[in-house]
């Protein structure tokens, strides 16, 4: 998996699979900058549910920043093991950070971080 940040994902033809992990602040807090990974190995068993997978992701990253924990959770859980499980790693730390979002809740200026 490759990490893009920002416009460069402009330039991954389309033929690539991108997908949004997070946005996050710039230092002065002023700009947002948006991170995408390209999948780099997709299983010829998954390309008919490809789309299907894509849109499950984008609905992750999309209920939780408006904090649908449970969605989360569920469809974090169906998307283990796909895209050769390259983004296992990404989904564990969100599942991890779901769980102490439960357990503690968020204040209420909580901004949506995937990553720390």
């Amino acid at each position: 998996m490759n990490i893009i940040f920002g416009d460069a994902v402009k330039e991954i033809p389309d033929s690539f699979t991108v997908l949004e992990l997070d946005t996050f602040r710039t230092l002065d807090n002023h700009n947002t900058t948006t991170v995408y990974c390209v999948v780099e190995k997709i299983p010829t068993q998954e390309l008919a549910a490809l789309d299907a997978y894509k849109k499950i992701h984008a609905d992750v990253i999309k209920y939780y920043k408006q904090r649908e924990f449970h969605y989360c959770e569920t469809a974090v859980n169906a998307l283990m093991g796909r895209w050769s499980g390259e983004l296992d790693t990404f989904y564990t730390d969100l599942l991890d950070r779901v769980k102490q979002y439960k357990e503690n809740g968020v204040s209420e200026d909580w901004e949506a971080t995937l990553i720390k």
